[in-house]
């Protein structure tokens, strides 16, 4: 052995090197301070032993996941100087590899991403096992390769490939990595070490020429200066168009990359060192690794609750249509069969065309073919009886949000069921306690709302109610993440969390209108903010009927902040019979276009409805609309969180991004509240207290302020 590590071991074998990433005590290879220690000691190794040729492999499931982001954000604190130099220190070590005076050849087996694809992309050849999936995914984390990602991959498959890759952040199929050069080889996974070794005795007797494979990635890129400006100048404009300027990440690299260009590979590196550098100090790089620490953070809370969970081997929905049409599909495209209820032919016949449909267009998009379409529907039973409800583990209540009709359907569909059958409701505002009231089960009931559409919206809220047992909430949460969703355990109260802390945001929208503010202006500003649609266009989204309704029910839940005593907007709009796209007329109307979606339009006749409500007309600049918007909902989140609600800000935050499409440049309205300062919003808070109370910081807000606390750490 010539080097044995915690993390890499370095054998030789014959004339070839077998270096092998293993980190014992972990189940998979992260790259973080563990294997940056070692790798110069183990290149050291390497290259005081008599080997003709170094064979680089993974001894777990998969190769490398990456850097080991929970270990890196410390590093970003650093100052830029500091944080360069950091990065160029690895690629000095990285830089050694691939100037080995022998042939290297990777054997990638399953995800080789970030990091791990920039080590792989040192060896002179890589062979990839079948399945297998790489990618540079650092632009989704507000940052670029720092490894020499940039300057490698464009030299290896050419800069368009290499500027879709980079820029995207998406993982890519071994298969079609092949066909743009980025591998050299793919094959069965038994035969991958084999196929590595194949290649690289061929290199080792002089039949593939590797020293000009080590040429090509440390000279200039192969492009002339026509050529070059015609490249990187319009993937600047596109990516711009992709990505926005809330997002400097993609374009970034794409500038990295044409300064680059004309470089040798140290020159280069240290181009992309110090844009990572700049890069990893930005509020948006931030935001969008607490995102992902949030992702991480929600599944290890999910594994804990679920450790000893069986999993759901059959389900029910109750209620067909296009939401148990939808539950319908998801759960069976998952592989978990589900039995679909209704009290007539016609809604089963809704909820079975709602789920064709989603396989259709599945279908035409070549992602799956007509043979798993058909075994994915069969595994749909639609039905007008109880019949084999007896040997379902988890029943999803999907009727009418109307509590007379759900408690009814509940307490009949108890006796229907097994005694440890979990019956969860999907409802978006009703009281999951004053629904199990009359059940003689209530421990076996919690709430599970989806949000709309079904197989869109990752984000399924488990409502814990007064009575509802750790078992049953267990089971759910394994049920939804059988279903490939994000779960996150709310505690009961009106609108749980994401309503409830939605509804504020939209009361902010009706304070704005009766102040004469144009209500285009106010979706114009909140999208430049980060929305993905403004409060008008998502009234129309949700439904003005169905935003109304919810409205009630929270309004009543907490008056003294949430409940308009006069008529809002919305309500007029409801009076009007404009519901939204549902009807194709709300705040603007709809027509389709040639693909069948809802294309919005200006509706002259808006206006006149929405003079109904104004009282004054009061000049705001952007600034205060964003505040007026934003402030009711963070200090409504911190009041959840103080309520114990939810158990932390980052499930508060994830519950708004995965729920409501919050921003990820901005986390959530916590996260943006640590940003703009608690002290800043206590004081920019009084001058709009006379609009109510919801405009009043919380008491856990306030004692945060003055201890100049944050809610995230990071």
């Amino acid at each position: 052995m010539l080097f044995n590590g915690e993390a890499i071991q370095v054998e030789l074998k014959g004339e070839i090197a077998h270096f092998t990433f293993d980190i014992k005590n972990s189940g998979a290879n992260v790259i973080g301070s563990l294997v940056m220690g070692e790798l110069p000691k183990a290149l050291e190794a390497i290259q005081g032993c008599s080997a003709k040729g170094l064979l680089i492999k993974s001894n777990k499931e998969h190769f490398i996941f990456g850097a080991d982001i929970t270990e890196f954000v410390g590093h970003f604190k650093k100052s830029h100087e500091e944080l360069k130099e950091w990065i160029l220190q690895m690629n000095k070590t990285l830089n050694g590899f691939e100037d080995l005076n022998i042939p290297s050849v990777v054997a990638i087996n399953g995800f080789a991403l970030g990091g791990g694809l920039e080590v792989c992309l040192t060896a002179d050849y890589r062979i990839a096992a079948s399945g297998a999936k790489i990618g540079l995914p650092e632009t989704k984390l507000g940052i670029m390769p720092g490894w020499g990602g940039s300057v490698r991959l464009p030299r290896i498959c050419g800069a368009d490939h290499a500027i879709e890759w980079i820029t995207s952040g998406k993982q890519y199929k071994v298969e079609d990595a092949l066909k743009v050069g980025a591998v050299d080889g793919v094959v069965a996974p038994d035969k991958l070490e084999e196929m590595a070794l194949l290649t690289l005795n061929r290199a080792i007797s002089g039949e593939l020429d590797w020293k000009k494979q080590k040429e090509i990635k440390k000279s200039p890129l192969r492009l002339n200066q026509t050529e070059a400006a015609m490249t990187f100048e319009t993937a600047k404009g596109f990516v711009l168009g992709v990505a926005g300027k809330n997002y400097p990440a993609p374009v970034k690299a794409v500038e990295v990359m044409q300064q680059a260009c004309s470089m040798t590979r140290e020159d280069a590196i240290n181009v992309e060192a110090e844009a990572f550098a700049i890069l990893a100090k930005t509020p948006q790089a931030e935001s969008l690794v607490s995102v992902f620490l949030g992702d991480q953070y929600l599944k290890k809370v999910s594994k804990k609750i679920t450790k000893g969970i069986d999993k759901t081997k059959k389900a029910a929905v109750l209620g067909a249509g296009i939401m148990g049409g939808g539950i319908a599909y998801q759960s069976a495209s998952k592989g978990t069969p589900i039995i679909m209820k209704d009290i007539n032919d016609q809604a089963l016949e809704l909820g079975m065309g709602e789920a064709g449909k989603l396989l259709n267009k599945l279908v035409t998009r070549k992602k799956i073919d007509t043979a798993k379409m058909a075994k994915t529907i069969s595994m749909i039973t639609p039905t007008l009886s109880y019949g084999d409800f007896e040997s379902v583990n988890t029943v999803v209540e999907a009727v009418v949000e109307n509590i007379k009709i759900k408690k009814a359907v509940i307490e009949d569909l108890e006796s229907k069921v097994s005694e440890d059958t979990v019956i969860a409701s999907n409802t978006s505002t009703i009281s999951i306690t004053e629904l199990a009231k009359d059940l003689k089960r209530p421990e076996n009931f919690c709430g599970m709302h989806f949000f709309n559409p079904v197989h869109r919206m990752p984000l399924v809220e488990i409502i814990r109610g007064e009575k509802s047992s750790d078992q049953a909430i267990a089971k759910t949460v394994q049920y939804a993440l059988q279903m490939g969703k994000t779960p996150i355990v709310v505690n009961d109260c009106a609108g749980f969390l994401v309503n409830r802390v939605l509804f504020p945001y939209f009361n902010g929208f009706n304070l704005l209108i009766e102040d004469g503010v144009d209500y285009q202006r106010i979706d114009k500003v909140m999208e430049k903010f980060g929305w993905p649609m403004g409060p008008a266009y998502l009234m129309d989204v949700v439904g003005i009927d169905t935003g109304d309704h919810a409205a009630s029910i929270i309004g009543d839940a907490f008056p003294d902040r949430m409940k308009i005593d006069r008529d809002t907007i919305v309500e007029v709009m409801h009076k009007e019979k404009r519901l939204g796209q549902k009807n194709g007329i709300g705040f603007y109307k709809y027509e389709l276009d040639r693909r069948g979606k809802a294309k919005k339009l200006i509706d002259a006749g808006t206006q006149a409805i929405v003079d109904k409500v104004v009282k004054r007309k009061v000049e705001v600049t952007d600034e205060e609309i964003v505040e007026r918007m934003m402030f009711p909902m963070i200090f409504e989140c911190a009041r959840c969180l103080e309520e114990n609600i939810v158990a932390s800000a980052t499930e508060v935050d994830m519950g708004l991004l995965l729920g409501l499409g919050f921003p990820p440049f901005r986390t959530g309205a916590l996260k943006y509240a640590d940003s703009v300062g608690l002290s800043n919003i206590v004081e920019a808070s009084k001058k709009y207290i006379e609009l109510g109370k919801m405009y009043e910081p919380t008491a856990g807000f306030n004692a945060k302020a003055d201890a100049s606390e944050t809610y995230y750490q990071f």
